[in-house]
């Protein structure tokens, strides 16, 4: 009966499986990042199956680290196909770890549904001038994920790194927490921290693929 109820509980933590983004208010976002767990065309499928399967409706797929581009924009454009084949919002996200690396402009505009600027690791200078920049030139949805708790910018979506429970006094709505599966010590945990992101942010962002496949907790 516990088991059964705790299954029960769970499905109702995230939206329905297979849901998309049409009609979702908030964003359930699952992060990729290239540097824990590979992820291309060869297995991208796997990502937006475990994805639909575990009520996420978008992808905050890494494409660029430490300024070099991973993929062309023919994987770029298949990337994007197939996330919109299952009903998944896709933003490119970018890591960036020196002021000096730029925007690779070459993927706008490839059907993705917006740009994430990966920026924990510069200066709020930095962060500010690289989102002018990408607004300047980007007519699509522009994201920013930042661990700068006190953060002033102004993107479309600021998705402020809240990973465990010392940060979690700072999730609040007009921003969307986190929640870091390598902060999390059991399944009850990762569950709790998730529905408190959803129900007092405007969503929440799980970084990161590669961990929670580790975990097991799904």
């Amino acid at each position: 009966m516990i088991l059964v109820g705790a299954i029960v509980w769970y499905a109702y933590l995230l939206p329905r499986a297979g849901s998309g983004t049409t009609g979702t208010a908030e964003p359930v976002i699952l992060y990729v990042n290239q540097g824990n767990g590979v992820v291309n065309v060869t297995n991208f499928g796997e990502l937006t199956s475990f994805a639909i399967a575990h009520g996420f409706n978008t992808i905050f797929f890494q494409i660029a680290r430490d300024g070099v581009l991973l993929f062309g924009q023919q994987d770029l454009r298949t990337f994007v196909s197939s996330a919109r084949l299952d009903n998944l919002s896709i933003f490119f996200a970018l890591s960036f770890d020196n002021p000096s690396q730029q925007i690779p402009t070459s993927i706008y505009g490839l059907g993705e549904n917006g740009i994430n600027l990966d920026v924990l690791n510069l200066s709020y200078s930095s962060q500010k001038s690289l989102l002018a920049s990408l607004e300047a030139g980007y007519g699509g949805t522009t994201a920013v994920t930042t661990s700068n708790m006190s953060s002033t910018l102004k993107p479309d979506m600021l998705v402020l790194e809240t990973y465990g429970l010392d940060f979690q006094p700072y999730i609040r709505h007009g921003i969307v927490g986190s929640v870091g599966v390598f902060t999390t010590t059991s399944e009850a945990q990762y569950e709790s921290e998730v529905q408190y992101a959803l129900k007092n942010s405007d969503g929440v962002m799980v970084f990161d693929y590669a961990g929670l496949l580790k975990s097991g907790y799904y």
